[in-house]
């Protein structure tokens, strides 16, 4: 089936829709593009917006924010890179999702995968439909990781899978035909909740491995994860974890170790060694003040 001639809206947000972009605009006919539409993130430290808007200015390209609705036309298809809100100006909306779907349906599907220990990470470009993740799929790419692994690491992993699905899109949008695609598997299907404040907060109970991920899936370019250093809250942005030892009165978040200025944590099976910690002034709080200290 034909859908000549083409136009197509970007919506584009984060690291990843700024990565795309400037694929597109150096490697492809990026003349089909009828405009970009940017949005602004406020739970991460750069969102790429100034970045995404300087691009579509190099390249006169027209952008808009997503606030814009009414300069917001119809386009023959539309793609989706990060973005968060339903779109209906385009019939032919594809989606970059960052799983293997169908698992990890829903939100915050790249962080709880690390946090879960997969031993790889994808993309999957699928039709938009009426229920969130459950379209059609159109193509996927993956890349196999290895821990420990930041949250940062992973998304310029993922960005390689963003790349190579484009360049499997683009060249059949610019002939101006339309994406095969095959229903997805409902058996095999998962959901991934999305996270507030209260999902940075550390369960010092849990295994020393398990955290160590925790904390590096919420570092930059999120604000990190959370607890409370003598009933003061920090963020810990970085950690390793320590072998075990025998102790005989376990009390997960008590300091064990003080090693190199570094406190070393009782968890709820092993030890986490903090490298960096932050306070509410984004100050150190290294070292500590008083051995005798607790994390919760």
């Amino acid at each position: 089936m034909l859908t000549s001639p083409t136009s197509v809206a970007l919506y584009l947000m984060t690291e990843k829709g700024y990565a795309i972009l400037e694929h597109l605009v150096n490697n492809f006919d990026y003349k089909i593009i009828k405009y970009v539409v940017g949005a602004r993130d406020k739970n991460i430290e750069n969102d790429f917006y100034e970045e995404i808007k300087t691009v579509c200015a190099r390249f006169n390209l027209p952008f808009l924010d997503r606030t814009q609705q009414s300069l917001i036309l119809p386009t023959t298809v539309a793609l989706a890179i990060s973005w968060r809100w339903l779109i209906a100006e385009a019939s032919g909306l594809v989606v970059m999702h960052d799983s293997l779907l169908p698992r990890y349906r829903g939100f915050a599907p790249l962080v709880n995968s690390l946090i879960n220990g997969e031993s790889e990470i994808g993309v999957t470009a699928l039709y938009a439909n009426a229920e969130f993740d459950r379209g059609d799929v159109i193509a996927q790419a993956s890349q196999p990781i290895n821990y420990p692994i930041t949250i940062a690491q992973a998304i310029t992993l993922s960005v390689q899978c963003y790349i190579e699905l484009v360049e499997r899109i683009w060249p059949v949008w610019v002939e101006g035909r339309s994406l095969p695609a095959r229903p997805q598997n409902e058996q095999q299907a998962s959901y991934s909740l999305w996270r507030d404040e209260q999902d940075y907060c550390i369960d010092w109970h849990r295994d020393s491995h398990y955290l160590q991920r925790f904390i590096d899936a919420l570092g930059w370019p999120y604000k990190g994860a959370k607890a409370l250093l003598n009933d003061k809250p920090v963020r810990i942005l970085a950690v390793e974890s320590e072998p075990e030892v025998h102790i005989e009165n376990r009390t997960p978040g008590k300091v064990l170790f003080i090693n190199q200025n570094q406190p070393i944590v009782v968890c709820g099976t092993g030890l986490l060694r903090l490298i960096t910690v932050l306070d509410e002034a984004n100050e150190s709080v290294l070292p500590l003040k008083q051995f005798r200290s607790r994390f919760s």
